[in-house]
């Protein structure tokens, strides 16, 4: 009886030491996936109100456009993509007018200026206008907004303005529940350092069932590498 209690004892307390291993792991990939979850957050900045969440990120690594743009990056000349997402969490079905977003930075003391985001079309033609260069490249600052040449449209503009066309925003009705994200392109000829302090104002949401317009989001921007 003692040698069976004695057996008894002695893999009991091999096995205690082995749980209490895989319970520390565990607790340690718990912890390291929520740091990961809670870092994540932090690279895109946000507002929330009246049931809609909308968050924005500025691609500002060159090595974020190379999957959506694999030949031609947008970044390469002087535009920033603004990775957006629009979550609804009311059970009403919201339209956000897209066109109607500004990108606002403030040039110097009393000089504050605001971007339309450029259509795929627009992103096609600045990415592809003859004698472009990096803009990065040049110390010279150049007054905003400007003027988009239109090209002519050969198979490297088409494939261009397709991609960035599927990299956008898809649509701008958000169902109950639901989420859209994309991206939105404005050009800031290289002067990327402008987005210290920038927002990304979104004036126009309006939730159709009842035509109710929400109030605008103004959200601040950080320069956070975007991954």
């Amino acid at each position: 009886m003692r040698r069976i209690y004695y057996n008894s004892m002695r893999s009991l307390s091999s096995v205690v030491p082995f749980l209490a291993g895989c319970l520390i792991v565990g607790a340690y990939a718990g912890a390291q996936q929520d740091g990961s979850q809670r870092a994540s957050l932090k690279t895109a900045s946000l507002e929330t109100h009246e049931g809609l969440t909308i968050s924005a990120q500025p691609w500002t690594d060159a090595a974020l456009y190379k999957e959506k743009f694999p030949k031609k990056s947008p970044f390469a000349a002087g535009i920033v993509a603004m990775q957006v997402a629009f979550r609804n969490d009311s059970n009403e079905s919201m339209k956000v007018s897209l066109n109607r977003i500004r990108l606002s930075f403030q040039i110097d003391q009393d000089n504050r200026q605001e971007l339309q985001a450029l259509t795929p079309a627009q992103v096609a033609d600045q990415v592809l206008k003859p004698g472009g260069k990096d803009p990065s490249q040049s110390r010279s600052r150049v007054s905003l907004p400007v003027s988009i040449p239109h090209n002519g449209k050969d198979k490297h503009w088409t494939e261009l303005e397709q991609q960035a066309e599927t990299a956008g925003v898809p649509a701008n009705v958000i169902a109950p529940h639901s989420t859209v994200q994309g991206l939105l392109y404005f050009d800031l000829q290289g002067q990327f350092d402008l987005l210290n302090g920038a927002r990304l104002y979104v004036p126009d949401v309006l939730v159709m069932e009842n035509n109710r317009s929400l109030t605008y989001f103004e959200i601040e921007l950080s320069r956070s590498p975007g991954k």
